[in-house]
């Protein structure tokens, strides 16, 4: 079942899992710490609301070496000529975007220049009659 809310014991994991090695604990550990089972912490991975929180919690502690992360693209592109890494280097800041194709779509339906035509001259004798009305 999916979890609507997340609790104590959830975060307390949250906070493990999202460390790099899982702060030096096992699953084993965190699931004691949490005062859960092993399985619960396993069924807790693939629920979505507990992933999104601990993607998010990976993202948060990380976010300080982000800076040290972006400059270090430029130099991996520069030092060993990556092209994938300068491309991710140059998204990063802006100054490439993935090409966008638009595809469009044209009307099969033909133009009947007589009826346009028909069309136009109905307006305009209904402009005439409005402008002789009005004087």
């Amino acid at each position: 079942m999916a979890l609507k809310r997340l609790d104590t014991h959830h975060l307390t994991a949250i906070n493990y899992l999202a460390l790099p090695k899982k702060g030096g604990k096992t699953n084993v550990e965190i699931a004691e710490i949490c005062g859960v089972s092993e399985q619960s912490i396993y069924n807790w991975l693939k629920d979505p609301l507990f992933e999104r929180e601990l993607k998010a919690q990976m993202v948060r502690n990380s976010r300080e070496k982000l800076p040290e992360l972006i400059e270090s693209l430029a130099e991996i592109a520069i030092r060993d000529g990556n092209a994938a890494m300068a491309k991710l280097a140059l998204q990063i800041n802006g100054l490439l975007t993935d090409k966008v194709e638009v595809e469009t779509k044209t009307s099969t339906d033909t133009l009947d220049s007589d009826e346009v035509r028909a069309r136009v001259e109905a307006y305009r004798a209904r402009l005439k009659e409005a402008e002789t009305k009005a004087e």
